[in-house]
């Protein structure tokens, strides 16, 4: 279980005294996360999901509180913050920030078909589409510089094979750090793997853990999430579902030819940021009990499969 700040029963009802939801009924942590703590937490008014935010400036949050707002009044199926009696929508438990939100319906989807990433590609160009022109900014501390100094500290103590691959991405790094290309930029969820969406049934009922929002390409999103829903059982991606995703999000906002061209470094950079990090999840938290650490060599193996693109963008329907 990812809980990194437990909260007991007496401090849950405390903090639950500042809202109008009626008495605790009962609680539980929710495994699954790699970053912040979460808990399922069920009251007389209804189910919510509270979260102690472990990582990141707490300065930004208030930009995330904004920005899921938005959604919600854009009709995305998001979570928002609970307002308290005073109308806060930050908390403090624990000595961490929290915000408690509504519990959305659905679950999560193991198996992805066609029609599960058509309708997560439609509702990611709507994403986009409603924080294009938002004029909300946040700047990844995950970024371009991030990948690069984190690829050359993994360089240094790599076997040859991982060295040769490292090796190959940072003219990759270089590249788009210098031409900083114009492609179509939005707010990014930047984390939307299939542990953050929510499906009833094949209706998209939910978009979860906006905590790693910011301001980048879109299709650097586009990209992150081809690299989890559309992965062939032999290795690399499946082309029915990758081309369902990718023309459900072009049923909204249509791709652009400088997009197409930049299309496979943009797979490439999506599966290396989610290497290094998770490298670096193994690297702080290998002894720390009950915390969920995921395979960095999965995006390594998928970074390797992205060598050679065959896959292409919509331009046209």
């Amino acid at each position: 279980m990812s809980v990194f700040t437990p909260v007991d029963r007496a401090q849950l009802e405390a903090f639950l005294e500042g809202f109008e939801l009626g008495r605790l009924v009962d609680y539980s942590g929710i495994a699954g996360g790699t970053e912040n703590s979460n808990f399922f937490v069920a009251t007389e008014r209804g189910e919510y999901v509270l979260t102690l935010i472990e990582r990141g400036p707490v300065a930004e949050l208030p930009f995330l509180i904004e920005l899921l707002d938005r959604l919600q009044q854009a009709g995305l199926p998001v979570p928002y913050a609970i307002r308290d009696r005073n109308g806060q929508a930050l908390q403090q438990l624990n000595q961490r920030p929290a915000l408690l939100q509504p519990r959305l319906p659905g679950r999560h989807v193991e198996q992805a078909d066609s029609s599960h990433c058509q309708a997560l590609g439609q509702v990611l160009a709507r994403l986009h589409l409603a924080t294009a022109d938002s004029g909300l900014q946040r700047r990844s501390d995950r970024g371009l510089e991030w990948m690069s100094s984190e690829a050359q500290r993994l360089l240094a103590r790599s076997e040859p094979g991982s060295r040769q691959l490292l090796q190959s991405m940072l003219p990759v790094l270089e590249r788009l750090r210098r031409q900083r290309p114009a492609l179509p930029e939005a707010l990014l969820h930047g984390d939307l793997f299939r542990d953050n969406v929510l499906f009833d049934g094949h209706h998209l009922s939910g978009l979860i853990d906006f905590y790693n929002a910011f301001s980048g390409w879109a299709l650097y999103d586009v990209a992150i999430c081809v690299n989890d829903w559309c992965l062939a059982d032999g290795g690399g991606l499946d082309a029915r579902r990758a081309e369902a995703l990718l023309a459900g999000y072009a049923s909204q906002r249509r791709f652009t030819p400088l997009e197409a061209e930049h299309w496979p470094d943009l797979l490439r950079l999506a599966a290396l940021r989610f290497w290094l990090s998770r490298q670096l999840a193994v690297e702080r938290h290998a002894e720390h009990d009950g915390v969920l650490i995921k395979d960095p060599a999965h995006f390594q193996r998928l970074l390797e499969w992205h060598r050679d693109v065959s896959l292409g963008l919509p331009l046209a329907l």
